[in-house]
């Protein structure tokens, strides 16, 4: 099933409901912080059940930081103006629990490759290179730095995100059934809860995701529960949730999809996921130093150059990209390699194990060749959970909120957990 995160309140002996718990913030599991009224802290149960789709927890980047010219900009000054760490978009997101498995579906560790008849159609070749990897200017997260030297070998890039359509032809080839379709399983999940915690009711126990649902209000930004709304039935087939489909949108990027989705398909593509490094090569488009995959000129500034949010996140949208959700792939100006969708529409896996300080490992004067990143995860935010990372950033983005359509901007997420604006695109090595 999809990433479900069940918070359960038992309360006794206090009128107040869920809408009015305030003042006292109490967290739990090291994962996910719920403000209880200081008097009245009568929480029998809370239960973070499988790992959400979760999109944000904060994806804030500080309003008061300003994007710097990146020739006067030393790296000492960027790093004490960095956006703190605690405002990634996918800051706490509990790791996900088991969910329950079908001998009659794939699963990712039974899909087969596919013939070599698809080859590399769709995809460019993006040559071999060396430059710095790492943060360009002062909306850049601490986990940007310090800017470093990698050298990658060419290899082959999907020109777009894959689309409905593609894993629509993979799930009808194999009979894969994704992350967010299957239901979790109580014997695992009770494992990571309280002894005595009770088993929800079963119509709590079904597969869902997470679905935008914009405030009516301005509201503040710390509390993506103003604009997140759990959906049963959401999951890449149905991303808004059951009575919505993605007919008409077969050229749409596919989205509710968890790493292990992702790798799935890319395996039975006879593809990959990229590493980070590879990806941030590729989104530079043959630019050094620059902010974004056309430049340094602001992405509010000229012509529409990527599918974000326009106007004040998350109550008002101008549309002046046209559009409120994810868009068509190769619907804005491709970068110098000829990618499309290289910043905004949808976050995109990579196949790296996430580390907050990987950066300062591999800072050496010599550079690293072919980085495939750390051996582990380790997120101090979470640091039971292990994490991948992903890039890009999505249609939510904005410099309000989440800045991270920038080539060097990282996030993070648990594998299983699947986006409503996360996908993913492939690359095959050059043989």
């Amino acid at each position: 099933m999809s990433n479900l995160v069940f918070i359960y309140f038992v309360m006794k002996n206090i009128e107040s409901t869920t809408q009015s718990i305030t003042n006292l913030p109490v967290k739990f599991s090291g994962r996910i912080t719920i403000f209880l009224p200081e008097a009245k802290s009568y929480l029998i149960l809370v239960s973070l059940m499988l790992g959400m789709s979760l999109v944000f927890n904060s994806c804030q980047s500080s309003q008061e930081n300003t994007t710097a010219d990146v020739e006067k900009a030393d790296s000492s000054s960027l790093i004490s103006n960095a956006t703190n760490d605690s405002l990634s978009c996918h800051s706490n997101i509990p790791d996900r629990f088991a969910v329950q498995q079908t001998n009659s579906k794939a699963t990712i560790e039974t899909v087969s490759e596919v013939s070599e008849e698809m080859a590399t159609t769709g995809m460019v070749l993006i040559p071999a290179g060396t430059f710095q990897m790492g943060a360009d200017n002062q909306e850049s997260r601490k986990d940007e730095f310090p800017k470093h030297k990698v050298s990658v070998e060419g290899f082959w890039m999907d020109t777009h995100e894959v689309t409905n359509a593609q894993f629509a032809a993979f799930v009808k080839a194999t009979g894969y059934v994704s992350t967010a379709e299957r239901k979790p399983d109580w014997e695992e999940i009770k494992k990571q809860l309280p002894p005595g915690t009770p088993k929800p009711s079963d119509d709590v126990l079904v597969a869902s995701s997470l679905v935008f649902s914009a405030p009516v209000q301005q509201v503040a930004l710390n509390d993506y529960s103003q604009w997140w709304k759990w959906v049963a039935g959401a999951d890449w087939k149905h991303p808004e949730g059951p009575n919505s489909s993605i007919k008409g949108k077969e050229n749409h990027p596919v989205v509710h999809v968890s790493w292990d989705d992702a790798v799935a398909y890319a395996k039975w593509a006879g593809k990959r996921l990229p590493t980070e490094a590879e990806w941030e090569w590729a989104a530079r488009g043959g630019l050094q130093n620059e902010v974004y995959p056309w430049g340094n000129e602001h992405i509010e500034k000229g012509k529409i150059k990527a599918n974000t949010w326009q106007g004040r996140f998350p109550d008002q949208n101008t549309l002046k990209d046209q559009f409120y959700g994810a868009a068509p792939v190769k619907s804005f100006a491709p970068n110098g390699y000829g990618l499309f969708d290289m910043a905004g529409n949808v976050w995109e896996w990579c196949s790296d194990f996430y580390r907050h300080d990987y950066y300062q490992t591999t800072n050496k004067p010599e550079g690293v060749k072919n980085p495939k990143g750390p051996a582990s995860s380790y997120d101090p935010e979470e640091p039971t959970v292990p994490k991948r990372v992903q890039r890009g950033g999505s249609f939510l983005c904005h410099d309000s909120y989440c800045s991270s359509y920038r080539v060097s901007a990282r996030m993070k997420s648990s594998p299983d957990t699947g986006l409503s604006h996360t996908g993913f695109r492939c690359v095959k090595d050059k043989s």
